[in-house]
């Protein structure tokens, strides 16, 4: 029989291993010119991306890059997948990731396209895929995320989004956000955290903003935040994750605690409109 330090060495050693080839095969991905073409689309239907800087911009295209090239895509409901579809929502997953890396999105391997908001049809699961998913329903759907499953998206709502037609709303943002809430294997709006003193700050910031939600909600109060950040606390940190990239000024002015604590996680602060209300 193996010793444990034995079995763990070789896990390590494999790890090592995986990993290395993993950021070899990005590096090259990183080296490589980035299209012409690619470019027009981020400007085209990446709003956000015409806001940064340079240096964060130069990152976004390299991550970008290497997300394309990684993802498994399909378009699906006789949608015909094109590159400036994979570029358009690969923009707007990726600015998440301009403070982090690709870690944060280890549970995302396919990601569906279907070309408008609609009632999706039984899908068959992997074999190791989890039945857990948000906002599993019957009812028409912009997005939907399942547990160690695909992000499914609607491409009109993608290009809406992308494009800031509706400030404070963007579907990639929110079916990201529910897939780094996955990382840790639950759904509870709680992404994985170093410390037990990050979780209990974690806690009690969101709890008091979704709380203040729910009851502007059942007052009929207006919000910046979405009305269905107040349906459990999965949703609310989707919702707050859409505000705190589309909205900023304004999270930062009415929420400062939450708007801290979201900067704090994904490490970047997002730049904000001309003209958005604060």
């Amino acid at each position: 029989m193996r010793s444990f330090w034995q079995t763990s060495g070789t896990r390590a050693i494999r790890c090592g291993v995986f990993g290395w080839l993993t950021e070899r095969r990005r590096r090259h991905l990183r080296e490589r010119p980035f299209p012409a073409a690619w470019g027009g689309h981020l400007a085209a239907n990446v709003a956000i991306a015409r806001r940064l800087d340079d240096a964060h911009a130069t990152r976004l295209r390299e991550l970008v890059t290497v997300f394309v090239a990684e993802k498994r895509w399909e378009g699906c409901g006789g949608l015909e997948l094109t590159e400036e579809m994979q570029v358009t929502i690969a923009g707007q997953a990726c600015v998440m990731l301009l403070g982090r890396d690709h870690g944060l999105y280890e549970d995302v391997e396919s990601i569906l396209v279907y070309p408008d908001t609609r009632v999706l049809p039984p899908r068959r699961r992997g074999f190791f895929e989890s039945g857990l998913a948000v906002e599993e329903t019957h009812a028409p759907i912009l997005g939907q995320a399942f547990l160690h499953g695909p992000v499914i998206l609607a491409w009109d709502d993608v290009l809406d989004g992308g494009r800031e037609r509706r400030p404070g709303h963007n579907v990639v943002f929110h079916e990201f956000a529910h897939k780094i809430d996955m990382l840790d294997g639950s759904i509870d709006g709680t992404p994985p955290l170093r410390t037990a003193a990050a979780r209990q700050a974690w806690a009690e910031v969101c709890a008091a903003a979704f709380l203040a939600l729910r009851d502007r909600v059942a007052a009929g109060e207006p919000s910046f935040l979405d009305d269905y950040g107040a349906t459990n606390e999965a949703e609310f940190f989707a919702v707050a994750t859409e505000a705190y990239f589309t909205l900023p000024a304004q999270m930062r002015a009415e929420l400062p605690a939450l708007y801290a604590l979201l900067a704090d996680y994904y490490r970047f602060e997002p730049p904000a409109r001309a003209g958005e209300p604060a």
